[in-house]
Order: C-alpha cells, then structure tokens, then sequence
C-alpha cells in the first residue's frame, strides 16, 4: 500500500513540476507576507481558491522564482489513498520525495509549496508547523470551508497562519471576466465605456460573482446551479459538520435569510413566526445556526452604529449574503433591485473596509453604511437605485446630512444607478456617483480621482460623439 502512495505520490510531483499554472481571472485580494508564517486561502465553496493558489504561484514565477522551486500538490486524489485515510506522516513522506528529487534546493533555496484540499489529511496542521519551522519554504494551503474555517486555522496554527479570504467576483473582476475595454480612470469614462460598465452591471445583478456562472447564459442553468451550491454548503458545512438532525428546519432557517438581503432582522421575530408554523424551535437553536451560516462564509450581518455596547446588541442586524445571487436559489418572486445593489456595495465595503456598520439617526432616518477605512478615515454611504423623482432624492440627501450632524468628520457618498435631473439641488458635500463608476474604482479610486467633487459636469453628465464617432466631448 505505501509503494502505490509513492509511487503515485511521484507521478503527481513529475506532472506538477511541468504542468502550466492556469491564469483564470485575476483576483484582487492582497496576500498579506509576514516571515515565519504559512499562508491560509479560505472562502467559500466555489469561489476560486484553487485559482487564487495558481495566481500565487504565477506571481512568484513572474518574480524569478526557478520552476523546479514552485510546488502545487492536490491531495483530493483516489490515488493517495480512501478518504480520510491519509495522516502527516504522508505529507511527510511528498515534502521527503521532491527534496530526494532536488537535494541541492534544501536549507538553500526558498521552495513554494501549495497544499491543495489539504483539510483531507488528519493532524495536517503539525506538518504544517514543522515544515515552516525546519525547512527553507513559503507554504501555502486550502480546502474546503467545511474543515477550515477562519478561526479553526487561527486555533490550530497558533498564530502561524496568514489568511487571505477568497470572495466570489467583484464587479470589477465579473468585468474583467467579460473582456473590460480599456478604460481612461484618469479622467472621467466616455459615453460606450459608461455604457458598457452599465450593460455589465445589469449582467452582474442578473449572474452574480460566483466564478463558475459568469458566463452561463440559461436562466434554469444558473438556477440549478444556485440551488446546488446552496444545498452543497448546508449539507456539507453545516449540517455534516456541525451533526444537526434538524434538516428541514436548517433548511427552512437559511430560505428565511436568503430571501431577505439587506434587510434588518430579528432571530426572535423568525423563532416566533416558525412557532407560528408549527415549527418547533429555540431562539438560541436559530442563532447558533446563523452563526454556522456565517462560518461557511453563505451570509454575514451589520450592526447598527453605536459606541454602546448595549445599543448594538439591542437594536436588529442587517443581513447581507455573500454574493447577490444567492438569494435567487430560493426566492419565489423577484427580489428588489435596490436591495440587491445594496448587497453588491456591502461586500465591496467588506472588502476595501476595517469597520462595517448602518446609522440611525436620532429622528429615525437611515443610512446604509458608515465605513472605516483602514487608515481611520469614516464614509457614509447611501445606496439607490433611481432617484429621478424629487420625493426620492430627498428621502435619500436627507439622511445623510442628519448623519454627518452626529458623525462630523465623515465623507458623504450618494451611489445610485443613474444620476438625477441637472436641475436638482445637490448639498455640497455630497459625492453622487453612478454605481458603475463606483463599483469600478472603489472609494480608494475616487480618492485619487477626486470624482464626485464637481456633479454634474456640463449638461447634466452626458458626453456627445465628436464629429469622427471616435471619441466624447463635452456638450
């Protein structure tokens, strides 16, 4: 049996070696590099951590780092061995296996190793340990949420691991992914680009980020698909994981949530209304499987803004799923526009931001988000998505300008699909952009740019063609 590992073992490494690192889609995400220390590629199912991982190693190939030295090792082989049969001692026996092939590289040359599916092989965290604690390496790991879940790795590296979270595409990535034009961002996009950017972020409310749907162009393909992956994720990650016999009621709780993005929610209201249905539940019951939910990386909740303790805990979270498309899976009816641009905004914010929460002003108005960045600087953010009519631009300005009357030192951002009427009166602090152009860029983007300073530009932020069709001027 152990010849049929290394012999298999050997083949894999042979074909590793020579294989071409697949490009995919480049990924936005930092890979955060501290000495000492493996890196952890964690996420969803099916949002591209194995691509993430090519990424890497296409990174370091391109910075001179010699082939022989860049390593990428699946270990969701049949050939290795029956699942769950594989133990350290035979990782120890593949890192033995390639320095037999190259002796010369060990304590000398700094070898990447990528440990794909890595959660498969038990006690696989003291290899790990051990190996950036002896050898001359840079490791690198994933696998599946089900085993490896933020704070498992944080526990069972000790302090050891960098994580990178992989999330499905951003706007900016699903572009990319459609073959973006170049576009201008150092000065304000022509006519096709901002159609374009608008005609794609139709697509990408329609589709969504999941790497695998970006261009599947069947409706009940992409359904199916959805529906899959959800039912993979509570089953595997959740239900497998976490023993619960409660099935339909697991079930029932995550249609509950997925059907409700960007909205305030109250576990309490829901363990009423399921007792209601006679469905039989706790409150704490629903709580520890929403916290299950977001282990698994399937949704994540804001609280509101507050510096009490108590005030957060006592006023509803909203909730946001980790990609809009999900809460197509299960929804009966249309879900509303706004609240799926919303969604879309609060995993940009997620991303780019140190600190997420929503405001309620003292008469009671809302906004959408309050962001922090990372160098301290505080964003409040409003998100719509058509403000052409009065009553609907003011209901918009107005929290926003209450907000900042508490929270003094923050920038006003208004997002909303298409800008209002020239003739509508813009506060002067308010940034109003076109989400496209937004989603774009980022907040980091628009403070380069310095966009959303000067709205609207002449005639109300249309551009005409010049009289060769082949460029813009302003009218």
């Amino acid at each position: 049996m152990e010849d049929q590992f290394m012999e298999a073992v050997r083949i894999k490494l042979s074909n590793a070696l020579k294989m071409e690192f697949p490009a995919g889609i480049r990924r936005e995400q930092p890979l955060l590099s501290v000495p000492g220390r493996a890196h952890a590629i964690t996420g969803m199912r099916r949002a591209g951590k194995t691509f993430y991982l090519f990424q890497c190693l296409r990174d370091a190939l391109a910075q001179g780092v010699a082939r022989e030295r860049l390593v990428y090792f699946s270990l969701e082989d049949i050939r290795l061995g029956r699942l769950g049969s594989l133990e350290a001692t035979h990782l120890l026996q593949i890192l033995e296996a390639y320095y037999q092939r190259f002796p010369g590289f060990r304590g000398k040359e700094e070898v990447v190793f990528c440990f794909d599916e890595i959660q498969l092989v038990q006690e696989w965290e003291r290899f790990v340990r051990l190996l950036i604690d002896s050898e001359k390496v840079r490791v690198f790991f994933s696998g599946s949420s089900a085993k490896m879940l933020s704070r498992e790795v944080a526990t069972s590296m000790r302090g050891r691991a960098m994580e990178t979270t992989i999330t499905p595409f951003n706007f900016r990535e699903f572009a990319s992914a459609r073959g973006m034009p170049e576009i201008d961002w150092g000065g304000y996009p022509s006519s096709s680009a901002r159609s374009w950017l608008q005609k794609t972020l139709d697509d990408y409310l329609l589709i969504g980020g999941l790497p695998e749907l970006t261009n599947v162009t069947t409706t009940h393909v992409w359904d199916n698909l959805l529906q899959d992956h959800i039912e993979n994720v509570l089953s595997r990650d959740v239900a497998d994981r976490h023993n619960i016999r409660s099935v339909g009621l697991l079930d029932a709780f995550a249609r509950q949530l997925l059907c409700n993005l960007a909205k305030a929610f109250s576990v309490s209201k829901i363990t009423a209304d399921f007792s209601s249905r006679g469905l039989a539940v706790s409150k704490d019951t629903l709580l520890a499987f929403l916290g299950y939910f977001e282990d698994a990386f399937l949704v994540s909740t804001v609280e509101i803004f507050s510096r009490s303790e108590r005030q957060r805990q006592v006023n509803p979270r909203k909730l946001y799923l980790a990609d809009h498309s999900l809460a197509r899976a299960f929804s009966p009816v249309a879900i509303d526009r706004g609240r799926m641009l919303e969604n879309i905004v609060a995993c940009e914010l997620a991303r780019e931001m140190r600190d997420l929460a929503y405001v309620k002003t003292a008469s009671g108005r809302e906004v959408d988000f309050i962001a922090t960045a990372y160098d301290g600087s505080r964003h409040l953010i409003q998100v719509a998505s058509d403000v052409s009519a009065p009553k609907t631009w003011e209901r918009e300005v107005k929290p926003l300008l209450e907000a900042q009357g508490e929270v003094k030192d923050a920038r006003l951002w208004l997002l909303c699909e298409a800008l209002p009427p020239a003739n509508f009166e813009r506060p002067e602090k308010i940034n109003v952009i076109p989400l496209y152009q937004w989603l774009s860029v980022g907040i980091a983007g628009f403070q380069r740019t310095g966009w959303g300073t000067d709205w609207p530009p002449a005639k109300n932020d249309e551009s005409l063609p010049d009289e060769k069709g082949g460029g813009t001027k302003s009218a």
